[in-house]
């Protein structure tokens, strides 16, 4: 499933990660923006539509939860941008982060140990 998320739709769906099922009231009080509730709850419904939300009914409301979890959404959205923005290529995002991010020395060793646990397991 190739999942495909607006900036609008991320935030939406940050809240239902974080906290999880939530009502639209709740989402909207999490959410960074001043939106209105029926903002929130079109949001949630083209969520729902495109399949990454469902719903049970909690009284007269609704009590919204993520179907898709957030490692699938961070793995869909790096490659869209990989594949959009660096030819495909892995190793020309990895050297645009490095090299236009400032980094801490403990992300650089953190960053170091991944590539040294990674290479290790190619070689096994």
């Amino acid at each position: 499933m190739t999942i495909f998320l607006t900036d609008r739709e991320a935030d939406v769906m940050r809240a239902l990660w974080e906290n999880g099922p939530s009502l639209v009231a709740e989402v909207r009080e999490r959410l960074n923006d001043d939106l209105a509730y029926t903002t929130v709850l079109t949001v949630l419904r083209v969520l729902e539509g495109k399949g990454y939300v469902d719903h049970e009914e909690e009284g007269r409301g609704h009590r919204y939860f993520a179907v898709i979890k957030e490692q699938a959404a961070r793995k869909n959205a790096v490659q869209h941008l990989t594949d959009k923005l660096f030819k495909g290529s892995s190793e020309l995002l990895f050297s645009h982060l490095v090299s236009e991010h400032k980094l801490t020395s403990e992300q650089i060793r953190r960053m170091r140990q991944l590539l040294a646990e990674r290479s290790d397991k190619e070689k096994k």
